[in-house]
């Protein structure tokens, strides 16, 4: 028996419980997108006109990329319909690359993964979200693109010419430092949004025009008052000398600011004399006192950070909402538990966390909360995660699962009309409350989709096309749900995949 001839028997067109993975489930983007949530998921969205941060504690399966594909749905539409008060969403969950250009950083041991970890820290993370949003905004500035499917992030020329002196500056001092594009070269990016806006630079070419005056007049005098053997003399070069002087000096010191910026910039790679060019389009008096992330130090990044809103507020995006997932993935990381706690407890801070304007979206995976537990008076008091919304478990129950299911089976109907549940395809002597009650022990929807997809191909593996059975048994479902929680006591263990 086909799994298809079933499964149009019952009005569906296709297996509802095919994907696994809510990145590629085209069934829940396409038709649970909207109307399937958790029931705790008003605490973890929150408003997106004040939003607030939330920090997720949940299982592998239990839906944590779900809620972040949610979360950014709902504030797209939110950004549709107030275009005066946009939600900048900053998705923080390729870890990777990041990763990759803070292991350079070190040698020997050190490069160790259970090593490496344990040097990253709080700016770094400040640096890698600041990264995201400055390359996201001067993306979109290079090359507006304001139609409707890019209304959540979308900048137009008008909002651009309303930016102050001050505000181009601040842009263009965090182009300098945290545009992290491969489209093109540093210093041709950087000079392509100074274009846009239309920022001039020609007052920071004084000490160069300096040092060609002073060459000019002197090899012209030279010429005009002696012939070219008066070179030989010493203080006709030093006077020339004297006249690159300034532009020498300067050109030293923007260096030195550059390689110690490349030197704490940890996450992702500068070149010091691309910076150095950068920097020098710059005032020697609008760079004065400007917040550098020169030293192992927050303060810096959170005037930047602060920078960047102000920039942000112009361009009618009042709030930044920063998605935080999969941070069990990255190959340094590779599922370890102490390794995410390593990688995760910087960012975890009351400071950061409740920064006006900033909103963090923390899904984490459940194996950390054993050190959240044990960790000292200190970590609780400089974190405050009582104030941070905490869902220390994203549980499912019984009957939540049974309703997932059956979205999931009328999103797949045939007739838009018709709404098949899932207990259409059990034997009438299995009742509801007997499905919730085995799809309770599947704990998340991952496992149970996993569960069903087995389910039916046993059930059609067990009758031929020209004799048929249209409902599951009692005896099919006992024997695949105990085959399958042996699968998941294993996976549990650590032992196999579920």
């Amino acid at each position: 028996m086909k799994v298809q001839q079933f499964l149009e028997h019952h009005g569906i067109k296709e297996n509802p419980f095919g994907q696994e993975d809510a990145q590629s489930d085209h069934v829940f983007k396409e038709f649970c997108l909207n109307g399937t949530h958790h029931p705790v998921w008003d605490k973890i969205f929150s408003n997106p006109t004040n939003p607030s941060t939330s920090v997720v504690f949940a299982e592998k399966g239990a839906g944590k990329t779900a809620i972040r594909m949610q979360m950014i749905e709902q504030l797209q539409k939110h950004n549709a319909s107030h275009p005066e008060n946009r939600v900048l969403v900053i998705e923080y969950d390729d870890f990777n690359p990041f990763l990759d250009c803070f292991r350079e950083r070190y040698s020997g041991r050190n490069r160790r993964p259970e090593r490496l970890l344990s040097h990253w820290r709080l700016w770094d993370h400040m640096d890698a979200i600041l990264s995201l949003g400055v390359t996201q905004l001067i993306g979109q500035i290079i090359e507006p693109n304001e139609s409707t499917d890019n209304n959540i992030k979308s900048v137009s020329k008008a909002q651009v010419a309303n930016l102050t002196h001050l505000e181009k500056r601040d842009l263009l001092l965090l182009a300098a430092f945290y545009d992290n594009s491969l489209d093109m070269p540093a210093v041709q990016r950087w000079n392509r949004l100074r274009k846009k806006l239309k920022f001039s630079y020609w007052k920071t070419e004084w000490e160069r025009a300096l040092g060609f005056l002073v060459t000019i007049v002197t090899v012209g005098l030279v010429f005009y008052l002696g012939n070219w053997k008066d070179f030989s003399q010493w203080w006709i070069w030093l006077i020339m000398f004297a006249g690159w002087a300034p532009w020498l000096w300067r050109q030293a010191s923007l260096f030195w600011k550059a390689w110690r910026v490349t030197r704490e910039v940890r996450v992702f790679d500068h070149l010091p004399n691309a910076l150095r060019k950068i920097l020098a389009r710059i005032e020697r008096r609008e760079l004065a006192g400007q917040p550098i992330p020169s030293r192992d130090r927050s303060d810096d990044r959170y005037e930047l950070l602060t920078k960047f809103q102000a920039i942000l507020k112009k361009l009618d995006f009042t709030n930044i909402v920063i998605l935080v997932d999969r941070v069990d993935e990255p190959h340094l990381v590779n599922g370890s538990a102490e390794r995410m706690r390593d990688l995760l407890w910087p960012m975890i801070d009351n400071k950061l966390l409740k920064h006006p304007g900033v909103a963090f979206k923390l899904l984490l995976p459940s194996d950390v909360v054993y050190y959240l537990h044990r960790e000292e008076k200190e970590f609780y008091e400089r974190s405050r995660l009582d104030k941070q919304n905490l869902v220390t478990s994203l549980d499912w129950t019984g009957e939540s699962l049974y309703d997932v299911a059956c979205d999931r089976v009328r999103a797949c109907a045939t007739e838009p009309g018709k709404n098949p549940s899932i207990k259409d395809l059990f034997d009438d002597s299995i009742s509801e409350q007997e499905l919730i009650g085995q799809f309770a022990q599947l704990r998340v929807p991952r496992h149970l989709f996993k569960f069903l997809y087995r389910l039916i191909v046993d059930h059609c593996n067990r009758y031929t096309v020209d004799n048929p059975s249209w409902k599951i048994n009692r005896e099919t479902l006992q024997k695949v749900l105990s085959l399958f929680q042996r699968d998941l006591e294993a996976f549990d263990r650590g032992m196999g995949t579920g």
